[in-house]
């Protein structure tokens, strides 16, 4: 026993006694009841205080109600309803079972393979699949709420069985041949040895539970067996199945790697945490452990007719602790979130879907005339094919007015790139569901923002050294060649702007530019030095391509023809015009080894580094949602979607990622979007921009000319058209 643990709440209990004179424990069955009863008996024959009552709730859920309501005080239960009981009622778990094994109050969940196996977790759609039963916590729970919340696994609505089925090839799941299952869900299943009771949740099928779950596997049936971290050393042992080794098989990782079955303290699904009792946040839990220390120390084990941790005398198993229980232990930090870890969390979260609480409509916010038939058109698709929730599209006037009202709840999703998407977290709370896919490739719709400098033996400088340099920039106001590189020398305090002029201090500077621009009125002489115009010389300095040194190639040049010392421009500028890959003249000779990158740690890089070495990566668009809505379900919706609308449809007439047909370009999605995806663990606007990309535009927002830099923009009161699908029919 933990006896500091002990003597600290018996103390506290002389203090407190008056406070706690009859706790009140809830039980779930017939069964539970008779044994709470006993227990009670056994507990005032002992005079152990305070005095326990028992009371039915008939349910784990009901039991936690009655406990919110002051009904009850305390029940044991899984991680599950821990989750459930804390984020809806705020109850906390205060003392926890623990099971003598080495990793003591937890086991973890993992997911084997054979050995010779090509499967990752990365690679397990279309797989075959063992699990130790339907709801069951290592066999279902935590694989597909992992699966589902790390957005491997789509799932439309709230329909987490036909999620499975569609992203398994087939599977045993034992439980699952219930109505309202698919059928490939038990397909895998066995039954006994007459072939009957088939994907029962009962020892009659065979594989059922962890043994049986790995013998799906070993037989051959599955591909991957879902269970615990001690299943297959106690499958493995000689006895069971003496043919097969631990060398034999392998762990599948988080990360995409594998790993032997020994090291699953590193590679595992989830940390499982142990049942443990839960009561109200003004329940003292050291009473409620003391009681309970107080009775483990006379009925565990021993002579008495009452024991705490057996159930055999009632005829069940597990009534109100885990008859593998060794010993009760206080929880120290009392919150559900610590007691389950971030793992455990993320896969209820991924579970976390009630097709109750769905709405009927998801309102999509569009900013055009274009957009609101593109919108309507994929509505009326999206309907056809019976996806849900359906789309009903309302118009905004700008980005930011499609913010605020997701912010309050009267519209659910907008597409923001990324300045957008950072205003949209940081002003307005808004998380990324989903983002646009571009082909591998495309340096247009996303790309790493560089400064390309000389390779030099001498004169070897860095970011810190910028400072009187010469540079060549894309264009005033453009990402890579303005917003990130002065965004990021203002924010690490290079550029020190006076007066809230922010042309002025980038003159002060660097020692000459050229930095094309559309902007005639007061701006600087110097920072249109380098430019030299067209091939007369005329439009010297103008934002367009009779600028030579004008965009990504024209800053490029600028410095490969010597005149500047930096250029500002994407990753992909140095490829494109060297090598071969550009037969102008002023380039043909070029070498990509030639040039280096600056990167802001003040190292320099290799030009093929640059996802290393770059001053902000322009991130893919995004779909931004309120917290509080379902971003799985969006996702899902839009990943089924995309299975008939989406780049390789050729039959259904009507295409997410174009926009021929409404006479725009990049209406809703952009049009080089080959694929939706899910956002993975980058779920704040924060993770999806990166720090480099948050630190230019930070820059900007922190420094003393934010104000000065953009005019105030007068907001016009958003003008909400509801185009319900009955309308835009008859449109």
């Amino acid at each position: 026993m933990r006896h500091s643990a002990c003597c600290f709440a018996l103390l506290l209990c002389f203090h407190t006694a008056a406070m706690l004179s009859l706790l009140r424990w809830c039980t779930v069955s017939d069964q539970e009841l008779a044994k709470c009863s006993d227990m009670s008996k056994a507990f005032s024959r002992a005079n152990i205080l305070p005095e326990l009552a028992c009371v039915n709730g008939g349910s784990a859920v009901n039991c936690t109600s009655m406990i919110n309501w002051n009904l009850a005080d305390a029940m044991t239960v899984d991680g599950g309803t821990i989750y459930q009981a804390g984020k809806e009622n705020g109850l906390k778990p205060v003392v926890a079972e623990a099971y003598g094994q080495d990793v003591g109050t937890s086991y973890y969940a993992v997911a084997v393979v054979k050995a010779d196996s090509n499967l990752t977790i990365n690679r397990l759609r279309g797989a075959k699949t063992c699990h130790t039963g339907i709801n069951r916590t290592a066999g279902w729970n935590i694989p597909v709420g992992f699966l589902l919340d790390s957005g491997r696994m789509p799932m439309m609505g709230c329909n987490v069985s036909k999620a499975v089925s569609d992203y398994f090839k087939a599977s045993c799941v034992p439980g699952a041949g219930e109505s309202g299952h698919p059928a490939s869900l038990c397909e895998l299943c066995k039954g006994d040895e007459t072939g009957q009771s088939k994907c029962e949740l009962n020892p009659r099928e065979e594989y059922y539970d962890y043994a049986g779950a790995f013998r799906c596997l070993v037989d051959g049936p599955g591909e991957v067996a879902f269970v615990k971290h001690t299943t297959v050393p106690e499958a493995t042992d000689g006895r069971a199945l003496s043919s097969w080794s631990l060398e034999d098989f392998q762990l599948l990782c988080r990360d995409g790697s594998r790993a032997a079955v020994t090291e699953w303290r590193t590679c595992h699904l989830a940390r499982v945490p142990a049942h443990a009792v839960i009561t109200r946040q003004d329940m003292e839990g050291s009473l409620i452990f003391e009681l309970l220390n107080q009775g483990q120390q006379r009925f565990n084990g021993g002579d008495s007719s009452f024991q705490m941790f057996d159930s055999t005398a009632y005829g069940g198993k597990n009534l109100l602790f885990k008859d593998s229980t060794t010993e009760l232990v206080p929880i120290m930090e009392q919150t559900y979130q610590a007691w389950l870890g971030d793992e455990y969390l993320h896969a209820m979260r991924g579970l976390d879907c009630d097709p109750k609480r769905l709405p009927e409509f998801l309102r999509w916010c569009v900013l055009s005339t274009e957009e609101i038939w593109k919108c309507s058109k994929m509505a009326t698709v999206f309907k056809s094919q019976n996806l849900k929730p359906e789309i009903q599209c309302v118009s905004a006037q700008s980005p930011e007015q499609c913010m605020q009202h997701i912010q309050k709840r009267e519209i659910d999703a907008v597409v923001l790139a990324g300045k957008d998407i950072y205003v949209a977290g940081k002003t307005y709370g808004l998380v990324p569901a989903a983002a646009e896919h571009y082909a591998d490739g495309d340096t247009t719709s996303t790309y790493y923002a560089v400064a390309v400098v000389k390779r030099a033996t001498s004169d070897v400088f860095t970011i810190h050294e910028l400072q009187h340099k010469r540079s060549c920039h894309t264009g005033y106001g453009r990402m890579a060649g303005w917003n990130i590189p002065i965004g990021l020398l203002l924010q690490k305090g290079f550029i020190q702007p006076q007066e809230c002029n922010v042309l002025k201090a980038v003159s002060g500077f660097f020692s000459a530019s050229c930095i094309p621009t559309t902007e005639n009125e007061g701006y600087p002489a110097n920072l249109c030095e380098l430019c030299i115009g067209d091939s007369k010389g005329n439009f010297r300095c103008n934002a367009s391509n009779q600028e030579t040194y004008y965009g990504y190639t024209g800053a490029f040049r600028c410095l490969a023809d010597g005149r500047g010392d930096v250029a500002f421009v994407k990753h992909s500028s140095v490829f494109e015009n060297t090598d071969g890959h550009n037969t102008d003249a002023w380039a043909s000779m070029l070498r990509s080894g030639d040039f280096q990158l600056l990167c802001p740690n003040g190292a320099r890089a290799e030009v093929a580094q640059f996802a290393g070495c770059h001053w902000g990566q322009v991130p893919p668009r995004a779909i931004m949602v309120h917290p509080d809505t379902n971003a799985l379900v969006v996702y899902g919706l839009l990943d089924k979607a995309q299975d008939f609308f989406g780049k390789d449809n050729t039959t259904n007439g009507f295409k997410m990622f174009s926009s021929a047909d409404f006479q725009k370009q990049d209406l809703i999605f952009k049009d080089s979007t080959v694929a939706i995806v899910p956002v993975g663990e980058r779920r704040t606007f924060k993770s999806w921009l990166g720090q480099p990309f948050l630190d230019s535009l930070e820059g900007w927002e922190f420094s003393q000319c934010s104000r000065a830099a953009s005019k105030p923009v007068n907001v016009i009161p958003l003008l909400v058209t509801i185009l319900t699908l009955a309308t835009i029919s008859s449109a």
